[in-house]
């Protein structure tokens, strides 16, 4: 059963955003479709709000920069089960690491636990780099989401 856990992010998923997860954002077409997007370069800014990079051509994007409200899923090891309900807005276009990557922070509204009392989730997504490069570009992104937490 879902939990209300406030507008602060808790311990064990502020610690799992900086230690680095993939999550999936949820947002709505101007046409009410909905639309989702697993996004893996995520940061805490603070325990209020979170930011990530996005290719601005996405349609998640898009639907983000329309809609404004946005859900994040968070799936993890150790039972991390958590949806957050934020404000996205547009803080850095482009980004200074790729121009077709913009940063979004999203102002949290709400948490829920999803944890259940019938099973645990024992491992959420793993990915892996497709090649130097991409690991190279990903971890420049989370770098400058690391900076920008730190000076928004």
């Amino acid at each position: 059963m879902a939990k209300h856990v406030g507008v602060k992010l808790p311990d064990d998923l502020y610690a799992l955003l900086q230690e680095g997860t993939t999550a999936v954002l949820a947002t709505f077409s101007e046409k009410s479709l909905p639309h989702t997007t697993p996004v893996n370069t995520l940061y805490p800014k603070g325990r209020d709000s979170i930011l990530l990079s996005i290719n601005k051509e996405h349609t998640g994007y898009h639907n983000l920069v329309w809609q404004k409200k946005v859900m994040l899923c968070f799936l993890d090891a150790n039972n991390t089960a958590y949806s957050v309900l934020g404000r996205a807005g547009v803080v850095r276009a482009p980004s200074i690491v790729h121009p077709l990557m913009n940063i979004v922070r999203i102002d949290i509204i709400d948490i829920k636990c999803d944890r259940s009392s019938l099973c645990s989730v024992d491992s959420g997504i793993r990915w892996s780099y497709t090649s130097p490069e991409a690991e190279e570009l990903v971890t420049a992104l989370i770098g400058e989401l690391k900076d920008l937490s730190k000076t928004l």
